[in-house]
């Protein structure tokens, strides 16, 4: 990354250390769009690496729930998991690269969630269906909220868009592998209703994300959800 904003800078004759500086931040921004440059040092091969990583993770996410993205450093998450710094070096070379280690594993989380409960429904009826993968992907976002917002923070930091749409692919085949066997209708359109399905189920979990809703909204918010994605799904079907 270094070489690259140099030779970006050299072919601006007489540029200052400021446009210089200015030049960097923006690249380093850049670079984080597919996790470019991000991935980890070296993966745990032995259950005591892991059982390392996963208390890194852990403190991660507690130094973000505490101090806040913009206060988080390797040295606070470092102190948390009871791990030295050179430990936490040995798996991720700088903050970035942790950030998306946490998130990826909180993200495939959730993909896994809607992949397991979409094969799980199966040749049922789409109302099974719908309650299925509703219940599986609300319980995945809204188990612990404040992690979820304090990494929907992060991914929106990272610019992880690339890698949040290659999820977003595996959740919508997932999804279209399971309506396809609906046993009591069919779709004439399968790939533009999962790509709406698909919607209605992010676009009311993101505004929860990014609101402050209430508990009582909270409790209500699966079963709203899931009459939105079955009214949707009803319209569209064609009874077999």
């Amino acid at each position: 990354m270094y070489s690259f904003v140099q030779i970006v800078v050299s072919v601006v004759p007489g540029c200052s250390d400021r446009i210089r500086i200015i030049i960097q931040i923006v690249n380093s921004h850049m670079r984080t769009d597919n996790g470019q440059g991000l991935d980890a040092r070296k993966q745990p091969q032995q259950a005591r690496s892991q059982v390392t990583v996963d208390a890194i993770f852990d403190a991660t996410i507690q130094v973000l729930l505490a101090e806040g993205l913009q206060r988080l450093t390797t040295i606070r998450v470092a102190e948390r998991a009871g791990v030295s710094v050179g430990t936490l070096y040995q798996y991720f070379p700088q903050k970035q690269a942790l950030l998306f280690a946490v998130l990826q594993r909180h993200l495939e989380r959730i993909v896994k969630a809607v992949e397991d409960a979409a094969a799980s429904a199966h040749n049922e009826c789409l109302s099974t269906m719908v309650k299925a993968v509703v219940t599986a992907f609300v319980k995945a976002k809204t188990q612990d909220l404040d992690e979820s917002r304090a990494l929907y923070a992060v991914a929106l930091e990272l610019d992880s868009r690339s890698y949040v749409r290659k999820l977003g692919a595996r959740n919508r085949a997932a999804l279209q592998a399971m309506l396809k066997t609906a046993s009591d209708v069919h779709f004439d359109d399968i790939a533009m209703t999962t790509f709406m399905l698909m919607g209605a189920l992010i676009g009311p979990v993101r505004l929860l994300l990014e609101g402050k809703s209430s508990q009582s909204m909270i409790r209500k918010f699966r079963d709203q959800l899931e009459s939105l994605c079955l009214g949707y799904l009803e319209r569209e079907a064609r009874s077999k």
